[in-house]
């Protein structure tokens, strides 16, 4: 039988681990506190999850040619809706230069089928819904309580679009990795009313791509 001081060490123990893991100490409270992955850094490996509700394994795309990652916060946001649709202008582009382009949200599967039958993008749609790659890449924070209340009042609700109690958001993003799993160009917006042009994504990928 335990002794009663290690009995209760080891109940301490565990509320702390708890208490640990479930505040997310390492993640910002405010997008302004984020520090994203830099230029040069080799991108972690990762396994985001299809419309379709099918494990993507993000290296084996990056084996047959180099990605553009765009980060983006949900279908609810009208801003990410409208980089969304912009992005569609330049789609082929990237393609043409032998560039897979891929969106990737905390939302479920369900969403991404919602948002694909909004825009009808050629890229493909990745559900990050646990916040694993926007935790390792830098651009998760935390939304507080009254944030969270306020988008309730229009009808937002993070948790239900996630599947996940995290209450975590990426910073919107556009990130260019090459064939090594290089990073070679990131954008990120603290704002998220602000997004990368067009015109700027397109000259940092032929420039990846010289």
């Amino acid at each position: 039988m335990p002794r009663l001081h290690e009995l209760c060490f080891f109940l301490v123990f565990a509320l702390f681990a708890h208490t640990l893991h479930a505040s997310d100490p390492l993640v910002p409270r405010k997008a302004e506190d984020v520090q994203p992955i830099a230029v040069g850094a080799q991108l972690p490996s990762f396994t985001f999850v299809t419309a379709d509700e099918k494990p993507f394994q993000l290296d084996d795309a990056i084996k047959q040619s180099p990605v553009l990652l765009v980060i983006y916060r949900g279908s609810w946001c009208p801003y990410c809706n409208t980089h969304l649709a912009e992005l569609r202008k330049i789609e082929k582009n990237i393609a043409e230069l032998g560039i897979q382009m891929f969106a990737i949200s905390p939302d479920l599967p369900k969403y991404l089928r919602e948002t694909g039958d909004k825009h009808n993008p050629a890229y493909t749609l990745l559900s990050d819904s646990k916040m694993v790659a926007a935790k390792a890449l830098g651009l998760a924070f935390k939304v507080d309580s009254a944030t969270r209340q306020k988008y309730k009042t229009y009808d937002i609700d993070l948790q239900r679009n996630s599947g996940e109690q995290h209450h975590l958001l990426p910073v919107p993003a556009a990130i260019l990795v090459d064939k090594t799993k290089k990073v070679n160009f990131i954008f990120y917006a603290p704002d998220y009313k602000s997004r990368i042009d067009n015109g700027v994504l397109l000259a940092a990928a032929k420039a990846m791509m010289e």
